[in-house]
């Protein structure tokens, strides 16, 4: 059967628009579960206590609650801001900068060719995006993954674009605000890019000496006490953490040199494939890379965290996978682990409960590398008898594979073009797997069914 086409009107795509908006916004309704800006009060509720009740940044909990602040010290300076302001502000104020870090995301993933499809692309884009379960939690808990994720794709950017006297700046900041993304100061190093990576440290190292004089207290209690201290993030067990370390939680495994050889294996083939990606040019699958490396390798990865896996799917659409992004994008966008909330033993507990931790490993494994952004050559046609003609395979190949020929318009990459659009399939899997509706205001919960024996709150926290 051949798949439908797209409609080629205005009035037909707008009626497609419409449809599929409507879809995704029932979905975000009534399936998702809200969150309650829980993390976001976590940050709110600290600086509150530090500012104006003289209390320490590592005391306070959420009321209710045995949750606190987890991050850096650092992290707290930057959120000081939140202490002149009320909740309510505070969470507009973040909605509006995870919306300008998606944007920020999705220009440079989707290249110069972001504005081919037009207002029909980006709506399509925007409609799957809403639909990617990291997002939705992302979104709902407050949380700062996406404004991470951003700071780092900047350097990203410039070292494609070989602008790198001020690359790093971005990697190190966010290394300060939370640990993951220091993963990325290690690309700067196997990539040989020893500038960029000490620019990268120096912003780290100086931002954390920078809260010490700020916060001496909490910074002493944080480095030598907190950040050691696994039960202030929660149970290592729970099915949204989907580490290694998470996966063997759920098999009963506690043996720690047991998960540091697994850590050690993954970030060989981390460092090898990353160097290769960042020989060859390619440089969104290189931070691709070692954003999947960065999930698997944490002893704890919630769901949320999962927004470091956007920069794969942007890779695969560019090197001529469209159909593996959508499928895989697809599973993200459903909230199938919730299904083994419950019990995660027997066969399909492993398979289904770790479901996302494999798809993070194969696309560690097998993510396509080696395919930096295409630019147009120009060259003089001559119109002598004796010129070569053009090669017609290449057009063909190239559409064949989903890249531009020769005739595209300047520097426009197939993945670049595609990237937004092509995850718009992605949300026609959601469908599959209902999942009841409860009142959850759990830190790192996310769509989870009913349970009749539902977990007790005490073995979460935020992150």
């Amino acid at each position: 059967m051949r798949p439908p086409r797209a409609p080629r009107t205005d009035r037909g795509r707008l009626l497609l628009v419409l449809a599929l908006a409507t879809a995704v916004t029932v979905f975000t309704a009534t399936v998702p579960l809200l969150r309650d800006w829980f993390d976001l009060r976590v940050y709110h509720g600290t600086v509150h206590s530090w500012v104006h009740d003289g209390g320490r940044v590592y005391d306070y909990r959420v009321p209710g609650t045995p949750y606190g602040f987890t991050y850096p010290p650092f992290a707290a300076v930057v959120m000081l801001p939140m202490a002149l302001v009320g909740l309510r502000t505070a969470i507009a104020v973040t909605l509006l900068l995870d919306l300008t870090a998606l944007a920020a995301v999705a220009r440079v993933l989707a290249g110069p060719g972001r504005w081919r499809h037009g207002w029909y692309g980006a709506v399509l884009a925007a409609c799957a995006l809403a639909l990617f379960e990291p997002l939705r939690d992302t979104f709902s808990f407050g949380q700062v993954n996406l404004l991470l994720l951003a700071l780092v794709l900047t350097d990203c950017l410039l070292l494609s674009t070989g602008r790198t006297r001020w690359a790093g700046i971005g990697i190190g900041l966010a290394a300060a605000v939370k640990l993951t993304p220091a993963l990325f100061i290690g690309l700067l190093l196997v990539a040989h890019r020893r500038r960029a990576a000490a620019v990268a440290t120096g912003v780290a190292v100086g931002a954390t000496a920078a809260a010490a004089l700020v916060a001496p207290d909490a910074s002493r209690f944080y480095w030598t006490d907190a950040l050691w201290d696994t039960s202030r993030v929660g149970r290592l067990d729970y099915v949204s953490n989907q580490s290694l370390q998470g996966v063997l939680a759920r098999l009963g495994v506690e043996s720690r040199p047991f998960w540091a050889v697994l850590v050690v294996l993954v970030l060989c083939g981390w460092a090898w494939r990353a160097r290769r990606a960042a020989a060859a040019g390619d440089w969104t699958a290189a931070f691709a890379l070692t954003g999947l490396t960065a999930c698997l390798v944490s002893p704890v990865t919630w769901v949320h965290h999962l927004v470091w896996l956007l920069p794969s799917f942007a890779v695969l659409v560019r090197a001529g996978h469209p159909r593996t992004a959508a499928a895989l994008y697809a599973v993200l966008c459903t909230s199938v682990v919730w299904l083994w909330f419950d019990d995660a033993s027997g066969v399909d507990g492993f398979l289904g409960s770790n479901l996302y931790t494999w798809i993070t490993l194969g696309l560690l494994v097998r993510l396509p590398v080696g395919h930096p952004p295409r630019t147009r050559r120009r060259t003089n046609v001559s119109t002598s008898a004796t010129a070569t003609p053009p090669d017609t395979a290449v057009p063909v190949m190239a559409a064949a594979c989903g890249q531009p020929g020769p005739e595209s318009s300047s520097a426009a990459e197939a993945g670049d073009a595609e990237g937004p659009a092509a995850v718009t399939g992605a949300g026609s899997g959601t469908g599959r797997f209902r999942v009841a509706r409860s009142a959850s205001r759990e830190p790192t919960g996310s769509t989870c069914p009913a349970a009749s024996n539902p977990q007790s709150s005490s073995s979460r926290a935020s992150s």
